[in-house]
């Protein structure tokens, strides 16, 4: 009789435990095979003149991020050798002064850390022709202290303080209760620094931000490239696209294999208000996640950054 009550009594344990867990969402795919993330390791050292199998990768990763722009009209022949050349030489320089790395122009130990890291998808900088098509400001971002602007500083209208969201696809590991809270919350923290006010409404209402859950190519030219590298992206105002990579390992309380949904949520509606990327390391605004990192307060670059864009309305 002990037996049978000691294993009745585990059981029950067990579901308790498992009602009390924290909400964490696994990848739904195999670990990834991008060669970017076991190339750029095996180039570390590379420099100007050499030629070595992965540099192409490198070049796609800074031209992706907006640091390196082969040629006008898509004429992107150069991206596709090894070739470490003095272009790929001036946006590596580029990269590691936006980061405060020791600006070498070589693929040095911190560099290739750094470009292996796990983040958000919103690239860095725009090259200047692109920037400056329709632009009134001759720089690629308008920069004061660390934070930084899109280029011709979109934002949202006068008119258009308070804004809808809705939530597009989610997976079915992730319950829309747990995720509800978090987007809430994260839109509270920019609430409270801002004359914005945001509420959830129905999918097919008037909505002015929809977030959802996306796998590979989604739609958008932006494709997500599965588990690791790329974790969100989202679109300066008012497009109001917010798309997580469905891929990643979620996690309301993330291990050391997770990622923080509520952090990467501040983060993306940062980019949906108008601020772009900062290298201040401390802001939710800095583009890098790291696995089990929480970033949940906004910081006193993304106050000030969010003021100055919105300064007189």
């Amino acid at each position: 009789m002990a037996p049978k009550m000691f294993c009745s009594f585990v059981s029950l344990l067990v579901v308790v435990l498992a009602i009390h867990q924290p909400f964490t969402a696994h990848s739904r795919s195999p670990k990834s095979t991008d060669p970017s993330l076991t190339s750029f390791q095996s180039l570390e050292g590379a420099l100007k003149g050499q030629t070595k199998q992965g540099i192409k990768d490198v070049k796609r990763y800074l031209k992706a991020f907006g640091y390196l722009d082969h040629g006008e009209d898509g004429n992107d022949v150069a991206l596709m050798d090894d070739r470490f050349d003095e272009t790929l030489e001036s946006a590596l320089k580029s990269y590691q002064k936006f980061y405060h790395l020791k600006v070498t122009g070589k693929l040095d130990v911190d560099t290739v850390k750094q470009m292996s890291a796990p983040r958000c998808g919103v690239p860095d900088l725009v090259h200047p022709r692109h920037a400056g098509r329709n632009a009134t400001k001759p720089s690629k971002f308008r920069m004061v202290a660390h934070y930084n602007f899109f280029p011709n500083m979109p934002k949202w209208p006068p008119s258009q303080t308070h804004l809808n969201y809705a939530f597009g696809p989610v997976p079915g590991a992730i319950p829309l209760e747990e995720l509800r809270g978090v987007c809430s919350r994260a839109f509270q923290r920019w609430a409270d620094v801002t004359m914005f006010t945001f509420s959830e409404t129905s999918t097919g209402e008037s909505t002015d931000i929809v977030i959802g859950f996306y796998n590979g190519d989604h739609g958008d030219g932006i494709p997500f490239d599965g588990p690791g590298n790329v974790l969100a992206h989202s679109f300066s105002p008012t497009d109001g696209r917010f798309h997580y990579d469905a891929d990643e390992q979620w996690s309301t309380n993330p291990s050391s294999t997770q990622f923080d949904l509520e952090s990467v949520a501040l983060h993306e509606i940062g980019h949906l208000l108008g601020l772009a990327h900062t290298p201040d390391q401390n802001a939710v605004m800095y583009a890098i996640t790291n696995p089990g990192a929480l970033k949940r307060d906004l910081r006193q670059d993304d106050i000030d950054g969010i003021h100055a864009l919105y300064a007189g309305q």
